[in-house]
């Protein structure tokens, strides 16, 4: 069997039909929790930014599905409150998350345009 060529993105294909329930959950949580999390962990998270901009890639329907259920993924993530570090303890609640995200971020970064980071920086300085 000849392997698939890259198409030069770190991401794998797109997912399947079932994957895609998962990404609107994922969805589903993000647009509950993405802006009450935010602002409790913003002090923490260096790249806030990045962070607001990614998730308006992460809604933005021209954005490939395999690019938006990624970050759908990491922003539900950092919105879930159950993960590997608790958010409650100072000072290292959101370093997981910061890891997840800034990771997540990186390999997506060509996909999170300059329309995105407008959005994200008249969000964070009406």
């Amino acid at each position: 069997m000849k392997p698939a060529p890259l198409d030069g993105e770190i991401l794998p294909p797109e997912p399947r039909a079932g994957s895609e329930r998962a990404s609107r959950a994922d969805e589903t949580k993000v647009r509950k929790g993405f802006w009450h999390t935010f602002k409790r962990a913003a002090r923490q998270i260096p790249f806030a930014n990045d962070l607001v901009a990614a998730y308006y890639c992460a809604l933005d329907p021209q954005v490939p599905l395999r690019v938006r259920a990624t970050l759908m993924a990491a922003l539900a993530y950092f919105v879930t409150p159950l993960d590997a570090l608790p958010d409650a303890i100072l000072c290292v609640g959101f370093t997981d998350d910061a890891a997840v995200l800034a990771a997540t971020i990186a390999m997506v970064a060509t996909h999170i345009t300059p329309w995105h980071r407008e959005r994200a920086r008249r969000a964070l300085n009406p």
